[in-house]
């Protein structure tokens, strides 16, 4: 595999974005053997550093008759392609240079007259065999001499890669298939270079869930925004791989990088265009949380809660034993890592009046058990100031159900309103020692335990 940074277009380019999609790739453990940062024999790698290449190739065209100079200006070429259009013709190149004398070209380029370079396309139809579309035609009339090399100097995109692939020995093209309709005027290229024609693969475009092309109006549309979203790469390289491709069979999901690339086969791409599921996405993410060691869950998810100002940015020992315990408790619950600060919440943002007047607990509030199985736990409670431990706190549970004769959602579900604001949450004895230990530490917002919550949510009862 090389690694090119296809950089001619200035207006595009900055170090920043390279920078970006080269952590992107690193990210997601995809590997190069040949590129800017590792070199190889085909350096360079950038093509801004491969210029003068391209200029030498494009001069050997024209020399050998197989392009010519274009003294077009940019205004001569809006107004024919204004009028092919008022006359509904493609607005393609006239051909106004095309049949210049060479030495009358020559003679005005050697004046300083500026002039791009544009490819002769031959008078017959450009064909090409696409690995995922099958056998490609395209008229020479709608391809037009497109240009190869600007006025400026400046090389375009559809000539400089033809000239890379080639020279760097590249097999196989595999791109979207947005970039079908660019080919033909490649595949000319490379045979009025007198190079062999890869072999092309245009994969089909990936759609939202409205069957509209994938755009930011779907949600995270770059590998950047599923990382800060706290997608895992090894899900997101095996999501993206089902898109478009199935493996033999078609009923497995689940593949490790070795495994999709001891499976995956150009011959298995759908042409028909894939939809992007977020859901499924996230179904894959949620196994490969569950199946990663806790430690690197731990130390990926500890980022979005120090952005939440839940936790200091240096993590003492007893700190980090505690966050390790929360992160156990609320990793079952999400779809992807920056949801945990919101799962956190349960923990330090306790609201006791937003508890007592909600309207999903007004039910459980309002029941007739709940007044008395409340009474009774406060007086447990408030009574006993021995540490609360999960032991501890189900022996005070037993009490109560013995005093009140409450038992099942009658019982539990009062309390749980009490201490966590909601009716459903973890379960108590993974709960209650985070409450207590996250009490005791030096934490950037106050963890409130089981008595301090209590006794908030008695107070905005009014008892």
């Amino acid at each position: 595999m090389v690694l090119r940074i296809e950089d001619t277009d200035v207006a595009r380019s900055e170090a920043r974005f390279e920078d970006q999609l080269l952590g992107d790739l690193k990210w997601l453990g995809i590997d190069w053997d040949e590129g800017p940062d590792v070199g190889g024999p085909h350096a360079p790698y950038r093509q801004s550093d491969r210029l003068e290449l391209y200029r030498e190739h494009a001069e050997r065209l024209v020399k050998e008759g197989k392009a010519y100079p274009c003294f077009c200006s940019q205004e001569e070429l809006e107004r024919d392609r204004e009028r092919a259009l008022q006359h509904q013709q493609p607005p393609i190149y006239s051909g106004k240079c095309r049949g210049l004398d060479p030495e009358e070209s020559q003679r005005r380029r050697a004046n300083g007259e500026a002039a791009a370079i544009r490819l002769r396309i031959p008078e017959h139809p450009i064909r090409f065999h696409d690995i995922v579309h099958g056998p490609v035609e395209f008229s020479n009339e709608v391809v037009s001499d497109p240009i190869i090399l600007r006025s400026t100097g400046i090389p375009v995109y559809n000539y400089v890669v033809v000239v890379d692939d080639a020279l760097m020995d590249i097999t196989h093209v595999i791109r979207g298939d947005d970039h079908l309709s660019n080919t033909p005027k490649q595949v000319a290229l490379y045979e009025a270079l007198g190079w062999p024609v890869p072999e092309f693969a245009h994969l089909s475009t990936i759609l939202g869930s409205d069957r509209e092309r994938l755009s930011k109006r779907h949600g995270a549309t770059s590998i950047a925004n599923f990382r800060e979203m706290g997608v895992l790469p090894e899900a997101l390289v095996n999501y993206l791989a089902l898109l478009g491709w199935a493996p033999t069979g078609g009923t497995r999901e689940i593949f490790s990088p070795e495994e999709l690339i001891k499976e995956f086969s150009l011959q298995r791409v759908t042409p028909s265009p894939a939809v992007f599921d977020m859901e499924k996405l996230y179904w894959l993410n949620r196994h490969y949380i569950k199946q990663s060691p806790p430690e690197r869950i731990e130390k990926l998810a500890e980022p979005f809660f120090v952005r939440a100002g839940m936790l200091p940015e240096n993590l003492d020992e007893h700190t980090r034993a505690w966050f390790s315990k929360m992160i156990a408790l609320l990793v079952p619950s999400v779809d992807k890592l920056d949801q945990l600060p919101e799962r956190a919440a349960l923990i330090f943002r306790f609201d006791a009046a937003a508890a007592v007047n909600s309207p999903d607990n007004a039910e459980v509030l309002a029941s007739p058990k709940t007044a008395d199985v409340l009474a009774a736990f406060a007086a447990q409670v408030e009574g006993d100031s021995s540490p609360m431990t999960p032991e501890r706190f189900k022996t005070i549970m037993n009490e109560v159900k013995a005093r009140t004769g409450a038992k099942g959602k009658e019982l539990f579900h009062p309390v749980r309103v009490a201490l966590t604001g909601s009716h459903s949450g973890p379960e108590f004895d993974k709960l209650i020692p985070i409450l207590e230990e996250g009490s005791q530490l030096p934490l950037p917002q106050h963890v409130m335990n089981v008595r301090e919550r209590l006794a908030a949510f008695r107070a905005a009862c009014g008892k």
